[in-house]
């Protein structure tokens, strides 16, 4: 191959797999040296365990030899978010100590990974209890985007060292948990494809929760293709992700209905982010889409519902009072401030607030069923530098920025997937968020692939990050 072989797409690499051009020992090897290669100034993982993905890819060669072939995903190094419990691995959810037995064992999104024989190398750094967009951390410092190399920048929260894994290669896909953006902010910030299911798509029991009300699993990955085996490796609907894959594929740009709105998604860009992502709407109407303006004042109301009552702030504490008050005295200061302020809530305001994102849910939703995906910026804000965010003030500032556009998708029950398509004055990626109505998820992921199939994916578009290596 003219690439190396872990710049390809998983299909791809599955493929030279069963053509005999490379083992899953082999392949795994590489990823392990990726990841040795960028560790020291990378940074994105709490745990990683090399010698055992590489054992666990030699029975993945045993069982292909015997006949056994699970499909693409058999054999491939992923990597998982910190709050993931993982049969074998210790958990900290961010916090300064391990975590019980009953935070470190498989859930279903694991146990749907194993089945397709999916390899875990090891647990990504996250935030805190996953509370925080920015990518800093009390007890473990800040993970460096390979984007700049200038400057220490962070990779985006809460699910920190995922985007780096990737970039990194090391692994191919990264489990990730959103609530307010989790997923599709890193992504964003790192060049990488991320996707937030609906509210209770997908189970999270076997996560380290935040908020009961939108916690949401997903996943980090290097191209929209690789997302599409993912969910369907994931997701209980399915059992032959190739299948699904063929199912999406072939939609031309256009074909395409894309909604564009002025309100919310386009407030305080940094210098680049607004005409990147424009320019690519530009550039998807040229090729034919048709663009249908969606009335989204909704997104700012939906965003004022989750502040008026602090919604996550108030399940969050619940949580951590249940489950970790032993922690309680160690806690990083800056989400122990955000968890206080969930002290003082009514329980008439968090409910009232509850109900009205429900019914601003129905009217978002007959919306956007008239279109295959809204079209706006994934992350306003340039990504801060470490010193740019260390007095508290500043923090939150840029916390906010940072799920401006984000935190209405996950208020709103939506779906969506984030894609880069260019990057900003500072040279960081830029990404273009698509959303759908709750439970579009095939829509969307087709929608995006068609715009992929375009656009190119990261590495095509935007090159290979100035940390990174050949």
């Amino acid at each position: 191959m003219s690439q190396h072989i872990l710049d390809q797409s998983i299909r791809a690499i599955a493929q030279a797999v069963r053509g005999g051009e490379i083992s899953f020992e082999e392949l795994m090897g590489e990823a392990v040296v990726r990841h040795e290669r960028y560790d020291d100034t990378l940074k994105a993982y709490k745990h990683f365990d090399g010698d055992g993905a590489k054992d666990s890819a030699r029975a993945a060669d045993a069982l292909l030899a015997q006949g056994h072939d699970v499909g693409p995903l058999m054999g491939m190094p992923i990597s998982v978010k910190d709050i993931f419990g993982v049969t074998g691995m210790p958990t900290w959810g961010g916090t300064n100590k391990e975590m019980d037995i009953q935070w470190a064992t498989d859930g279903p999104m694991m146990q749907a990974l194993r089945r397709y024989m999916a390899i875990p190398t090891g647990k990504t750094h996250t935030i805190e209890f996953a509370f925080g967009a920015v990518g800093t951390s009390y007890h473990y410092g800040a993970p460096r985007n390979p984007w700049d190399a200038e400057n220490h920048r962070v990779s985006g929260g809460s699910s920190v060292g995922a985007g780096i894994s990737l970039a990194e290669g090391s692994s191919l896909m990264a489990l990730g948990t959103d609530t307010g953006g989790s997923v599709r902010i890193p992504a964003a910030v790192t060049g990488s494809v991320g996707l937030k299911v609906t509210i209770d798509r997908w189970s999270t029991d076997g996560i380290v929760p935040l908020s009961t009300g939108f916690d949401t699993p997903g996943f980090l990955t290097r191209s929209v293709e690789d997302a599409i085996i993912g969910f369907g490796a994931i997701d209980p609907e399915y059992d032959d992700p190739e299948a699904l894959f063929q199912d999406l594929d072939g939609i031309d740009v256009g074909d395409l209905r894309l909604g564009i709105c002025d309100e919310h998604f386009w407030d305080n860009c940094s210098p680049g982010v607004a005409e990147g992502v424009q320019a690519a709407i530009d550039e998807l109407e040229k090729q034919g889409a048709h663009l249908i303006k969606i009335p989204m004042a909704e997104a700012t109301e939906a965003r004022a519902c989750l502040f008026d009552a602090f919604l996550f702030g108030v399940e969050g504490l619940s949580h951590v009072q249940e489950h970790f008050s032993d922690r309680w005295d160690s806690i990083d200061p800056t989400i122990e401030r955000r968890l206080n302020h969930g002290i003082d809530i009514k329980g008439v305001d968090y409910y009232s607030n509850m109900r009205k994102l429900d019914y601003l849910n129905g009217v978002i939703c007959d919306r956007l069923r008239h279109v295959d995906a809204l079209l706006t910026p994934t992350v306003v804000r340039t990504p801060p530098t470490v010193e740019e965010v260390k007095d508290i003030d500043d923090y939150f500032v840029a916390n906010g920025l940072m799920t401006q556009n984000t935190q209405p998708i996950n208020m709103l029950h939506l779906c969506g997937i984030t894609i880069p398509v260019g990057q900003d004055v500072a040279g960081m990626p830029v990404g273009l968020q698509l959303s759908g109505a709750s439970g579009t998820e095939e829509r969307v992921l087709s929608t995006a692939l068609a715009c992929e199939r375009y656009f190119g994916t990261a590495r095509e578009r935007l090159g290979v990050p100035p940390l990174i290596g050949g």
